[in-house]
């Protein structure tokens, strides 16, 4: 009896080896990315601002454009580059320095 029985499941366990799963292939796409977030607008392009109250010869352009700003800002026009002053520290120090400068007294 054991002969038959062997018999049966030598087969069936060839079969079962034989029976492997193959993924199907993948389309080709383009590999998976992460989530887009939302890229900072470009800074705008330099322009020279009216001059100020003080003599900022010899100091860096932006720092320059952010004292115009923060003066311009202390005085009641409210003026900041956001991603400038974000990225840039000449810019955010001279924005501050102008604010602090033309404040009203």
């Amino acid at each position: 009896m054991s002969l038959i029985r062997f018999a049966t499941i030598l087969p069936l366990a060839a079969l079962a080896a034989c029976a492997t799963v193959v993924p199907p292939p993948q389309s080709p796409s383009a590999p998976p990315t992460a989530p887009e977030t939302a890229p900072l607008p470009p800074p705008k392009p330099y322009v020279e601002p009216p001059p100020p109250p003080v003599n900022l010869q010899g100091f860096p352009p932006t720092y320059r454009l952010g004292f115009g700003d923060g003066c311009a800002t202390a005085r009641g026009t409210e003026q900041k580059d956001a991603s400038r002053y974000a990225s840039d520290g000449n810019y955010r120090t001279g924005w501050m320095d102008g604010a602090a400068q033309c404040k009203k007294k």
